[in-house]
């Protein structure tokens, strides 16, 4: 950050939330949302006014994108500069509090997205004050924070502090790390062990559930096994693999790391609905090598991994941000979300993929530097162009435009399709609530029934049947028994001879059996 700054007392906020006992994950619903594209006006302030809608929902996690000062107007927030610092832009630390006082007193617990593993290109002035800060070699997006060489003990305390802060100081019930894999840390005590140990302390402190959810690219079910039983302790992980499978499945995209998840079909989905991970030590021809660990199933439940039909990064990371409503059906629309939110692991939404939003969210940055933001868009042409795509089809993440666009439009709520798709995910979700066997995360009682040339999909959870129809034609399924009802439908409903359910193209229904 090039400009002064200030000092703020995280203690001068009158909290009215002292009634909030917190919310465990497990059972949990988690929405990940952007502050600067949730609204047209971007702030925490604006954000609030919202939040009905996410209760009615039924969601119960709401996940912002990180918050951290970083330097220019806007920004995805993953080139944060002051880690301690709140985006003035969004209405500072004192925005920050108010927000996440609004959601304690709707019943909403909040995660924040947190960036351990490098520091933002512009305005970056730590290493100038604290030199050891980024000797720890470099990554993707910068110089790795030094975690393990020489002085790295005031690091991992600066890093701990931070987490801490935002527990405590900010009333935050969670936080989702970023790109754990890149965090470089040779001790015997890995930082996110230590980190685990002093949350799980802050816990008991606050008389709260707290949570540490890893983004991690490892596929190592350690991560988020318990310290006691040798893991690093941490309460969850995402799970790409889940996401890859189902995108493939869906729209039959097959190309750099979906190639796998795409020759796997239906198999490769059934795979991941019941053991989390697709590569458990499985060859993985986008990495050249096998990659991974199995989970072991009768050890960890399913609600520690997050299932997601989209995030920022499967969107924003396409060339052009397009979001999954613009390549899909609505009928194949519903049938993702059926399979996500009736999944045994906890489920996560994208802001605005609860309507099938119109509006596409595209990479966008605000570098002041004029020769940091035209090196920024070469780079972006350049990494897609390697991967086939248009050049012309880019945006320009430096053009305020960019920005603009990804903004969420919220007149399409009382639109169709986007009206239907809003209903179908309400409803999903009060089922998930109504019914425990939907909230059963034991991975060892799934069970999955698949026909890969006829595309339906057959997924167990206790006495219910979750039945998907993904091919353009009617498909008549045998159940193992006999249906009693029918739950939930994402559209006509199907025919039920006993055992035999015929469902429309495109459909995919929630059944009783007994």
């Amino acid at each position: 950050m090039h400009g002064p700054t200030r000092r703020f007392d995280p203690a001068a906020h009158r909290w009215m939330d002292r009634a909030w006992t917190g919310r465990p994950l497990a059972g949990g619903v988690v929405y990940e949302l952007h502050v600067g594209t949730f609204t047209e006006a971007g702030t925490f302030d604006a954000a609030v006014t919202r939040l009905d809608h996410l209760v009615s929902l039924g969601v119960s996690f709401v996940e912002l994108l990180p918050v951290n000062g970083f330097n220019g107007t806007h920004n995805w927030g993953y080139d944060g500069v002051a880690w301690y610092a709140v985006h003035e832009g969004y209405g500072g630390p004192a925005g920050y509090q108010r927000f996440v006082d609004a959601c304690h007193q709707r019943g909403l617990a909040v995660i924040q997205d947190v960036v351990y593993n490098h520091l933002g290109p512009s305005g970056n002035y730590l290493p100038e004050f604290f030199p050891v800060f980024s000797e720890g070699g470099a990554n993707t997006w910068g110089d790795s924070v030094n975690l393990s060489g020489p002085h790295s003990d005031e690091v991992r305390r600066y890093v701990i502090d931070n987490a801490l802060m935002w527990l405590r100081d900010m009333h935050v019930d969670g936080l989702r790390l970023d790109a754990v894999h890149a965090l470089v840390d040779e001790r015997a005590t890995h930082v996110l062990e230590e980190l685990a140990a002093e949350v799980d302390a802050l816990s008991v402190t606050e008389g709260r559930p707290l949570t540490l959810i890893a983004e991690s690219d490892l596929n190592d079910p350690r991560m988020v096994t318990p310290r006691a039983a040798g893991g690093l302790g941490l309460t969850a992980q995402w799970s790409d693999d889940f996401h890859h499978s189902l995108h493939a499945v869906l729209t039959g995209e097959g190309q750099g790391y979906y190639r796998d998840f795409a020759e796997g079909g239906l198999a490769g989905l059934a795979k991941v609905l019941t053991g989390a991970f697709f590569h458990d030590g499985a060859w993985s021809s986008f990495r050249k090598r096998h990659h991974g660990r199995p989970v072991d199933t009768d050890r960890l439940p399913g609600w520690k991994f997050l299932a997601y039909l989209q995030d920022h990064d499967q969107i924003g990371n396409r060339a052009t941000g397009d979001r999954i409503s613009a390549a899909l059906s609505p009928g194949l629309l519903a049938v993702g979300a059926t399979i996500t939110l009736t999944s045994p692991f906890t489920p996560m939404l994208f802001m605005g993929e609860e309507w099938g939003a119109g509006t596409p969210w595209q990479f966008f940055t605000s570098h002041p530097e004029p020769e940091l933001g035209k090196a920024t868009a070469e780079g972006r042409i350049g990494e897609f162009a390697e991967h086939g795509w248009d050049a012309a089809e880019v945006p320009d993440p430096q053009d305020p435009e960019t920005f603009t666009r990804s903004k969420l439009d919220w007149s399409e709520l009382e639109q169709r399709p986007h009206a239907d798709l809003l209903a179908l995910h309400t409803a999903l979700l009060a089922l998930r609530r109504a019914r425990p066997e939907l909230v059963d995360a034991d991975l060892s009682r799934v069970q999955v029934d698949w026909d890969d040339a006829d595309r339906w999909l057959v997924v167990h959870r206790g006495s219910l049947r979750v039945v998907a129809n993904l091919s353009g034609e009617p498909r008549e399924v045998d159940l193992d028994r006999p249906v009693t009802d029918v739950l939930l439908a994402t559209g006509e409903l199907p025919e039920v001879d006993g055992e035999t359910v015929t469902l429309p193209a495109e459909s995919a229904a929630v059944l009783a059996t007994r």
